[in-house]
């Protein structure tokens, strides 16, 4: 994995990091301003030449392993994936350990087109082609699931099933409301602590980053295009048509995509079950993890046909034909 087709364009990076290996993927992106790999690096814009834009993507688990991608919501970062892909990779049942890939996409530096549920499907489409070499489950939280909605509904051939957490598409009472120039620490720490249920459970830095990220040039406006671009892909009439097994793990207390959002999805996606998980906000994968894991594991027996699937899942009524392709 040195490199990448010459029909692909890009370039991969690997370097180590904990237990976690870590990919550079650039993707070419056409009419993008070019956002460096290194940080010490000032961005460029050209109307010259292919432009790109680095995803990197962090590996947890052996390659052979059934393939998982987790895709983060706005000011999402990979570590809040870390502790569930950690309890996967060491999964024993069915065909094993699973191969855990999370996306950090760069959502707040994209630009121009890329910077809308379009743009980001098509980076993370590419980016699946490109890593993974084949369908995968995808997993995603908040913008991520949405992400992944469109990639099962778009490019099936890239989505094995999906696993979706507090997802958009539906309604999402997203980051942009009220949203200042330049967000202030207060603001961004009113707006993180608002996703959980416990402020206990809140990462130790978390605010501080997030709050670093969105003093970024454009960062505010970029989290107004997205949200705004969210709002505008409603999913309703579109969700009947996802072909594939659907895992939904919602926090009872999320107050960013409400109960009655996972309810809809529930009632609209043709195979799909329902976890709850009981005090727990917006981000099951970081307030629960251990919860969000037991479900994806039982999931991913039901999908290998060794388990009856997550015990206390609300079920829907699977037409036939549907979900039950081969992993």
């Amino acid at each position: 994995m040195a490199g990448l087709p010459d029909s692909f364009g890009g370039t991969l990076r690997r370097r180590g990091k904990s237990d976690a290996n870590q990919v550079t993927v650039t993707i070419p992106v056409p009419s993008t301003v070019r956002v460096p790999v290194d940080d010490a690096a000032e961005p460029a814009s050209s109307a010259a030449h292919s432009e790109s834009t680095p995803v990197l993507v962090e590996e947890i688990g052996p390659r052979t392993g059934l393939p998982i991608c987790f895709l983060n919501g706005l000011l999402g970062v990979n570590e809040h994936w870390y502790d569930v892909s950690r309890t996967l990779a060491a999964r024993t049942t069915g065909s094993g350990a699973a191969r855990c890939l999370i996306f950090g996409v760069p959502l707040v530096e994209l630009r121009s087109k890329d910077l809308s549920v379009d743009g980001v499907t098509r980076l993370v489409s590419r980016v699946i082609e490109e890593v993974v070499g084949g369908p995968a489950i995808i997993a995603g939280n908040s913008l991520g699931g949405h992400v992944a909605q469109r990639i099962a509904m778009e490019r099936p051939e890239l989505c094995k099933a999906l696993i979706l957490a507090g997802s958009s598409g539906l309604f999402e009472r997203t980051l942009e409301r009220g949203v200042e120039h330049r967000p202030s620490f207060e603001w961004t720490e009113k707006k993180i602590k608002g996703l959980f249920f416990e402020e206990a459970s809140i990462p130790p830095g978390t605010i501080e980053r997030a709050y670093e990220e969105l003093s970024k040039r454009y960062a505010a406006r970029a989290i107004v295009k997205l949200g705004r671009s969210a709002k505008a892909d409603h999913m309703g009439d579109r969700i009947i048509h996802i072909r594939k097994p659907t895992l939904l793990i919602w926090g009872r207390q999320d107050n960013v995509t409400p109960p009655q959002v996972a309810e809809e999805f529930h009632e609209l996606i043709p195979d799909n079950r329902l976890v709850w998980v009981d005090r727990c906000g917006h981000a099951p994968m970081i307030e629960r993890p251990q919860e969000f894991a037991e479900a994806t594991l039982a999931f991913l027996d039901e999908l290998e046909g060794v388990g009856p699937g997550p015990s206390n899942a609300e079920r829907s009524s699977s037409p036939p034909g549907l979900g039950d392709e081969e992993l």
